[in-house]
């Protein structure tokens, strides 16, 4: 697989992006507010398409097991489908093990933020997803350029011909240029050194 490398100043371009790690922030803020209703972080979690909540981070052992799936590697925990009393509870304890099950998932279900769609911005840059999820790509924006990094190459000329032919295309990004993998490396660096 080849690596292809973008950059793009179009304002429109810019703004997708920028509006993607926005809501990117949001959403983390929105996790952390999860995770103070149950006790715990919780994992951000991705996958091909989207940003969504994973588990929690709880302090307790076995006790937890009622309600929560056992911890993953990494010690998060995700809420169970259903409670799972241990076996010779009475039914009365049964009962109340099941209300307090209810509540907690009501109380996921409140505060739990919607999935952040990847493939909405990616859509909106003109990128075709199918590609994405074949060949990757990264994007982000710093001083008001956006970076590219894609598993695939994109081609004005050719996207043009493959609209006007009905044919599929990867797409293109407004106001982009290919450049060295140098240099996006070096604005990677810089975007790195910005956030700590």
């Amino acid at each position: 697989m080849s690596d292809f490398f973008y950059k793009s100043s179009e304002p429109a371009t810019v703004a997708i992006v920028r509006e993607f790690y926005s809501m990117k922030n949001a959403l983390n803020v929105q996790l952390a507010a999860l995770g103070a209703h149950f006790g715990g972080k919780v994992a951000p979690m991705r996958d091909v398409d989207s940003h969504f909540a994973g588990g929690v981070k709880l302090s307790g052992g076995a006790e937890l097991d009622v309600h929560w799936c056992r911890p993953d590697d990494h010690g998060y925990r995700t809420l169970r489908a259903a409670a799972k009393p241990g076996k010779g509870v009475p039914k009365e304890d049964r009962a109340a093990i099941r209300a307090e099950h209810e509540r907690l998932i009501a109380l996921w279900k409140e505060h739990c933020p919607k999935r952040l769609s990847s493939t909405d911005y990616w859509d909106r840059l003109g990128v075709n997803s199918g590609n994405l999820w074949l060949c990757g790509g990264i994007k982000f924006e710093l001083d008001g350029t956006a970076y590219f990094h894609l598993g695939f190459q994109i081609n004005e000329e050719k996207h043009l011909a493959n609209v006007a032919a009905g044919e599929p295309t990867s797409g293109w990004i407004d106001g982009a240029v290919e450049i060295l993998a140098s240099e996006y490396q070096a604005a990677r660096v810089a975007k790195l050194d910005q956030q700590s």
